[in-house]
């Protein structure tokens, strides 16, 4: 005969009638007022120098877009409304600098959005010295704007510069050219030197791009028999069309808003026939005449924020194409 032992049942243990113990609330409204001071405390630094340095300057120069404000009248800035707006925009060497800006934005953009497609497609190929390649191509972008500026006015110098030393050699000129005094040379002059400067930037993000386009889809086309050509234009440009959107907007907006090279090289002359909105706007200010450099800086704001909005759009769009 078997005797079978009674079952033993788990009674859960009895939870103290309070809860858990926890510390009393006043300990932890301390305990988080001090974590809220120290965190505050560590920010502080920071908040202020970018407060000084980049918002109060900032509402003091848009406030002085609507005021008398000059360098001899630094102290008295009577309030003059939109005074300065009409005085800029009745300006006819604006409305010239404007066309300088979109002959200098699109001399800029397209070469070299077309010379650094091809490098990055040249640089996706496993080849010898692949790695020692691409940081020469990358060396260009650690440079200053300004110091290639200084770089370029010497090799376009008319006595001693190497292209006209280059030209003259292979026999496309006959005597030297003055390439930074001659206004139908000096903006061909700068836009050769921003395209130098600029088809690192193009090389480096669609390098990045192509290279998250998988070798499946480029195998698939081989597959369906569609040659190099018809695999860039139906694969690759697709894929990473997006990212080419993005990377023009942004290219856009630096160059719009890039006048160290043309300081670098010309100064905006001769003549202000190099002067973009932004170099003229840095001029203005050199005059002392601070209160329409401000209404002139707000309207530079204005555009970019019209290309800063295109641009938001465009990564709104690529964020809902990987979901």
């Amino acid at each position: 005969m078997t005797t079978t032992l009674p079952e033993r049942r788990a009674t859960p243990l009895a939870a103290p009638a309070d809860g858990p113990s926890r510390p009393p609330a006043s300990r932890r409204r301390a305990f988080t007022r001090r974590r809220a001071l120290t965190i505050a405390a560590f920010l502080a630094p920071a908040f202020v120098i970018v407060a000084v340095f980049t918002y109060y300057p900032m509402l003091s120069g848009s406030l002085g877009a609507f005021r008398t404000w000059t360098i001899y009248n630094v102290a008295e800035q009577p309030w003059t409304g939109l005074d300065n707006f009409r005085v800029v925009l009745s300006d006819p060497l604006f409305y010239s600098t404007v066309g300088n800006t979109i002959v200098w934005v699109i001399g800029s953009i397209v070469p070299q959005f077309v010379i650094g497609f091809a490098l990055a497609l040249w640089m996706r190929r496993k080849f010898r010295f692949r790695g020692i390649y691409q940081a020469l191509v990358f060396f260009p972008w650690a440079v200053s704007g300004f110091l290639i500026g200084v770089l370029f006015r010497w090799m376009f110098n008319s006595e001693f510069g190497v292209i006209n030393d280059l030209l003259m050699r292979s026999g496309l000129v006959d005597s030297p050219l003055p390439w930074l005094a001659t206004p139908a040379l000096a903006m061909p002059a700068v836009i050769i030197a921003n395209v130098w400067y600029g088809v690192t930037f193009f090389a480096i993000m669609i390098l990045a791009a192509l290279q998250s386009v998988p070798d499946e889809l480029y195998e698939a086309s081989a597959l369906d028999g569609a040659g190099k050509v018809r695999s860039f234009w139906h694969v690759t440009v697709p894929y990473i069309r997006t990212t080419l959107a993005l990377t023009v907007l942004l290219r856009t907006i630096w160059i719009f808003n890039f006048p160290d090279l043309i300081f670098g090289m010309t100064g905006g002359g001769p003549g202000g026939r190099t002067h973009i909105v932004t170099s003229y706007m840095i001029s203005i200010t050199q005059q002392g005449e601070y209160g329409r450099a401000s209404a002139l800086g707000l309207i530079v704001m204005l555009v970019l924020a019209i290309f800063a909005v295109f641009y938001l759009l465009a990564t709104r769009e690529k964020k809902e194409a990987y979901r």
